[in-house]
């Protein structure tokens, strides 16, 4: 038992394993993120419908979304962003690892006869041949990332980036990093059942990583059957360490704001935005 105490209060280094496919595509927990995603009474896997709809209308405004403007939302869940852009006239572009997300989004954009292509896969694979006019990564989902992995999609987003073209991303700030502490933590049937049908013991490890700033949330399941594990980093950012990642692509960041809905940028806020284009 000593033994797999030790395992499971192992702190690993960062961004050591990667473990998206257990999150987004078994048969439970995809479920269960839909569910969170669909909820829009709470910030967790999306968020609350009122801030969606400030946040496209500003978009709208602020990237003269109209008639034939090519967007890919990377990241797209249940086409909660796509749908409103495909709404404003847009030609969209989803792409989410969520067999789950893109089959209900499918579904809603065939119900309301709306112009959207969805494509089910990783995006860290996934290479259109199309280019946009925007590009957007929302819900924080950049920091989910290695830094590896980062400078992957930064490099893609140049090559898709029409000329002109822009991509909004927002991220967690430094300030959000100060706020987490450490902890271990045990329970049965860890949040409410979302690991599993079954009767199960879900531990959680949260690990700060002071030089990386990263945060990682690691979930231990241990059930009858089996025990998993799911890995969930965090990346947290200031203005200079997003700004050097973006130009070491090539990129360059225009703007900064409070959030994908404008806003003026502070150094107190949780999360923040860039608007980031070619040089």
């Amino acid at each position: 038992m000593f033994k797999e105490l030790e395992q499971i209060n192992m702190r690993p280094k960062p961004f050591e394993f990667y473990t998206a496919e257990e999150l987004w595509n078994n048969e439970h927990t995809s479920e269960q993120m839909l569910r969170y995603h669909l909820n829009e009474e709470i910030d967790i896997s999306s968020r609350r419908c009122e801030f969606i709809d400030s946040s496209v209308n500003w978009m709208a405004e602020r990237f003269e979304l109209n008639q034939g403007t090519r967007i890919a939302d990377f990241g797209c869940g249940p086409g909660l962003y796509t749908t409103r852009f495909a709404e404003l006239g847009a030609e969209v572009t989803g792409i989410d690892f969520s067999k789950r997300s893109i089959a209900h989004a499918e579904e809603r954009s065939e119900e309301r006869r709306l112009n959207i292509q969805y494509v089910n896969s990783d995006y860290l694979s996934y290479e259109p041949e199309n280019e946009f006019d925007l590009i957007t990564m929302i819900m924080c989902d950049f920091c989910a990332l290695s830094p590896c992995q980062r400078s992957t999609m930064l490099g893609r987003f140049n090559r898709l980036l029409k000329p002109g073209g822009s991509v909004l991303l927002d991220v967690y700030s430094l300030a959000a990093f100060e706020k987490r502490e450490e902890s271990a933590s045990y329970e049965l049937n860890q949040m409410n059942n979302f690991w599993s049908k079954e009767r199960y013991y879900g531990f959680v490890n949260t690990f700060k990583y002071d030089s990386e700033k990263v945060i990682l949330d690691k979930y231990t399941i241990i059930s009858e059957k089996e025990v998993k594990t799911v890995y969930n980093w965090l990346q947290h950012f200031s203005k200079a360490s997003i700004q050097k990642e973006v130009e070491q692509s090539g990129l360059q960041i225009k703007e900064f704001y409070e959030s994908v809905a404008g806003g003026r940028y502070s150094d107190s806020n949780d999360e923040f935005a860039v608007v980031v284009g070619r040089e």
